[in-house]
């Protein structure tokens, strides 16, 4: 299993379900805007720093050059998705069942309430070799979070799967799409999609138990 990462670049979430206004610096926000418009390599530093009403120089002087807007932007967003999940997992307790569902939940409301940083996922094609190591050790440390929580539930007779870890690549993928289509005034609220979610994940795991009715 992964070593737990870092997060000292990360302020934790007051409440893992709360969002407030996204707390960025001037220059990773409008970076963040220009990557999900036009594409890591379809913007450039001066249309950057166009954008944020500073000169290339003074963009510089904070960070080295495109690539580290990059890097600090997925970092950023994927140690948010590990705080708001530790989070859950320890509101939930000892309970695999409860602490999946947390879990879940968790990354479902991130995926919808985070959606411009949770995108920028696609663009780990456009990372340079050590700095995607980085990003996918945290993400691995993710996917090990929860696979260590379906295989407690499956030693506990809650889950059935005979495939955990297949099963938790499937969620995560599943999880990871919401930020593609999820609209804050489309039909459902986050809540809502992550509560179905919850329900799909579980029938993924192998989950027999009592459901809400439909």
């Amino acid at each position: 299993m992964s070593s737990e990462p870092s997060r000292a670049t990360v302020a934790p979430a007051q409440h893992w379900r709360s969002y407030g206004p996204l707390d960025l610096h001037p220059i990773l926000l409008h970076a963040m805007e220009a990557f999900n418009e036009h594409g890591y390599h379809g913007t450039s530093v001066r249309d950057i720093a166009t954008r944020v009403g500073v000169t290339v120089p003074a963009l510089y002087y904070h960070y080295e050059n495109k690539q580290a807007l990059l890097t600090t932007l997925l970092e950023t967003s994927m140690k948010d998705v590990l705080d708001r999940c530790r989070a859950a997992a320890a509101e939930a307790g000892d309970d695999p069942l409860s602490r999946f569902r947390g879990m879940v939940e968790s990354i479902v409301l991130y995926m919808a309430n985070r959606k411009g940083m949770a995108f920028l996922d696609t663009e780990i094609r456009s990372l340079e070799p050590e700095n995607r190591a980085r990003y996918v050790a945290l993400r691995d440390y993710l996917q090990h979070m929860l696979l260590d929580t379906v295989r407690a539930g499956i030693r506990e007779g809650a889950f059935t799967t005979p495939i955990p870890a297949d099963a938790v690549r499937a969620i995560l993928i599943m999880c990871q799409g919401v930020a593609n289509w999820y609209r804050a005034d489309g039909p459902l609220t986050a809540e809502e999609v992550a509560e179905r979610h919850v329900l799909l994940s579980l029938g993924t795991v192998g989950y027999a138990g009592p459901r809400a009715e439909d």
